[in-house]
């Protein structure tokens, strides 16, 4: 690989992470060779491994109906939350209670 990287691109992250998987480096290793974080390769290993496991799904989702089912999600435990907060505001008010 490039020691002088300027930009990690997909396709540089993805060749980095191959090695790391296939066992010719590690990233303690890589985070020195390069200057970063360890903790932002260990990411970069995580997605990819979210990646391929996508992949070889019989029904692989696209990228955008992963984010959408998140923000989905993610939109309903809110509204839970806010019907939450509503519920005990309102019983404070109903049991004389101060707000603190």
């Amino acid at each position: 690989m490039d020691d002088e990287i300027k930009r990690w691109t997909a396709r540089r992250k993805s060749a980095l992470v191959l090695e790391i998987i296939q066992g010719k480096t590690t990233v303690a290793e890589a985070s020195r060779a390069h200057d970063l974080p360890p903790s932002e390769i260990e990411k970069w290993v995580d997605d990819g491994k979210r990646g391929i496991e996508n992949a070889l799904r019989a029904n692989p989702q696209d990228l955008r109906e992963q984010y959408e089912r998140q923000l989905k999600d993610l939109q309903e435990a809110y509204g839970e939350a806010m019907l939450e907060l509503r519920a005990r505001k309102k019983l404070q008010s109903l049991l004389g209670e101060d707000e603190k």
